[in-house]
Parts: structure tokens; C-alpha cells; sequence
């Protein structure tokens, strides 16, 4: 027991490292909301894939919001932290039944990461900044199901685990 939780709190802190470095190494700016396109979403949902809901939302969340301070949106982090947790919950609940139901549990939790990001910068911006950040974070979306679902694919083709 002991074993199992030492292995799930140090895969979640080197996924929460994972998702902060893949968040920051790649900022595209969108200026409206002075946000970012990034490749975080990727490791958000492979960690959510490889891990389940609570480890992967929880690397997802917090390596997030980890590069937000880190990237100097400090004010983001606390709305980063549940959004992109529960886009790695979302993803990872709905992954871990079947493998065919990957790319749909990606597709659900990277969709909640579009509209829990408009509905915050709706509030914070008001509607017409958010639409303008909109296509931004769709096109992360997307990318980050299509590179997390190719990954994953590679992972299991080299017949690597994390069990």
C-alpha cells in the first residue's frame, strides 16, 4: 500500500513538472486577455490518460497553475488550477474504461478546458475579449488531443507502463 502511494505522489509530481515545462516552452500571445497558446494541454491529457482522474487532473492542475506563477500570470493560477484539473479529470474518468474511449474522454475534458477558460475571462474581460481568445484555446484543444492521443499510442507500441 505504502509502495503504491510513494509511486502515485512522485508520477504526479514529475507529470505536474511535465505539464509546467510543456506550458512554458512554447507561448504563442494572444493579446486581448494577454493569455497564451501553449502544449501543455498535451501532457494534461496524456498524464490524465496514463495516471486516471485524481493522479492526471491532479499533475494537470497543479502544473498549470504552477506555470502560471511561474510565467508571470500569477492571478490566473487559482482558475488554472480547477480548470485544467478537472479538464485532466474529465479526461482520465473517462479514459480509463476502455481504450477506444480515449480520444472521446480527451476530446470531453479538453472541451471543458475551452469553456471554463471563456466563462473565466467572460467574467474577468468581459464577452467580447473571451470570444476573441476563443479560437486561441480551441486551437490548443485540439492539439493537445491530437499530440496526447499519438503519444499515448507510442507509449503502449514500445510496450512501456507506468504501473
Amino acid at each position: 500500500m505504502q509502495q503504491d502511494t510513494s509511486k502515485k505522489a512522485a508520477a504526479l509530481a514529475v507529470g505536474a513538472a511535465l505539464v509546467a515545462v510543456a506550458t512554458l516552452m512554447i507561448r504563442v500571445p494572444i493579446a486581448p486577455t494577454r493569455g497564451y497558446i501553449n502544449l501543455g494541454d498535451t501532457m494534461v491529457l496524456l498524464f490524465a490518460i496514463l495516471l486516471g482522474p485524481v493522479v492526471g487532473g491532479a499533475a494537470g492542475g497543479i502544473g498549470s497553475a504552477l506555470a502560471d506563477i511561474i510565467g508571470g500570470y500569477p492571478h490566473w493560477a487559482p482558475w488554472t488550477l480547477i480548470i485544467k484539473g478537472i479538464e485532466g479529470a474529465i479526461a482520465g474518468e473517462i479514459s480509463k474504461r476502455k481504450k477506444f474511449f480515449i480520444p472521446i474522454g480527451t476530446c470531453l475534458g479538453a472541451f471543458e478546458m475551452v469553456i471554463g477558460y471563456f466563462l473565466v475571462e467572460s467574467y474577468l474581460y468581459g464577452v467580447g475579449a473571451a470570444a476573441v481568445e476563443l479560437p486561441g484555446n480551441v486551437i490548443q484543444a485540439v492539439s493537445g488531443i491530437i499530440f496526447s492521443n499519438i503519444v499515448y499510442v507510442a507509449i503502449n507500441k514500445m510496450g512501456l507502463s507506468l504501473d
